[in-house]
């Protein structure tokens, strides 16, 4: 049986990349600052920051019956692809990053199962592996980068949301940034690229190696030779 594990030590490094990336594209989904307002202090907006996520619009306030005087409260407002107020560059993030998420997963269980072929000797299924796996990584990259570029020129180009009147913010604000969530998102999403690079850039050895050989040309794992043993 061909040993194949000294074949593939770049794409044992690149699995811990790929799953650092798709926890990093999780957690932008999840943050909420993928656009940060600011605008002047309002009643209901106390601390003139709003944060604007994929799923909530969320600011400071104290101005809430619950809410110990002099403390700050932060409060949210859910958002919906389905309600009119929200923009299509959210609702594409929020439909995006899902798909994006599911895609890096698969791309990831595919290069473990790559990589256990490999340790395994299992030269059939090795390279196709390797090659869905980084072809799903790719494509969750580029699912989450459609979004995440979307709202950063949406920032740049200033442009408004038309929130209606009970989430209390202004419709446009004295100035915008892009916020952490994007950051972050853009991290995870540049670490699955690098992830598919690799996998997808795995080939079998084609000639001899140290050991004992192989028809696939990989070595022969001493782990599967068994001498007789005399009793």
């Amino acid at each position: 049986m061909p040993y194949l594990a000294h074949t593939a030590h770049p794409q044992i490094g690149a699995l811990p990349l790929g799953l650092i990336g798709w926890t990093l594209l999780a957690m932008s989904l999840g943050l909420v600052e993928w656009r940060v307002w600011t605008f002047p202090r309002t009643e209901a907006v106390s601390s003139g920051v709003a944060f604007i996520g994929v799923w909530k619009v969320c600011f400071h306030t104290h101005n809430r019956e619950e809410v110990t005087p002099g403390l700050l409260v932060m409060h949210c407002t859910s958002m919906n692809s389905l309600d009119d107020l929200v923009p299509p560059e959210i609702t594409a993030a929020q439909v995006l990053m899902l798909l994006a998420l599911g895609a890096g997963l698969l791309g990831n269980v595919c290069g473990l199962y790559a990589l256990r072929n490999a340790f395994f000797g299992i030269q059939a299924h090795t390279r196709p592996a390797f090659r869905i796996g980084g072809a799903l990584t790719l494509v969750a990259a580029i699912l989450a980068l459609i979004p995440l570029f979307w709202n950063a020129v949406a920032v740049f180009a200033d442009r408004p949301i038309a929130f209606p009147p009970e989430f209390q913010l202004p419709e446009s604000p004295e100035a915008q940034e892009v916020g952490g969530g994007v950051w972050v998102g853009m991290m995870g999403a540049a670490l699955q690229v690098v992830t598919a690079i690799i996998f997808i850039s795995y080939k079998l050895p084609k000639g001899g190696s140290r050991g004992s050989q192989s028809r696939g040309g990989g070595r022969d794992n001493p782990a599967f030779e068994f001498d007789d043993v005399w009793l």
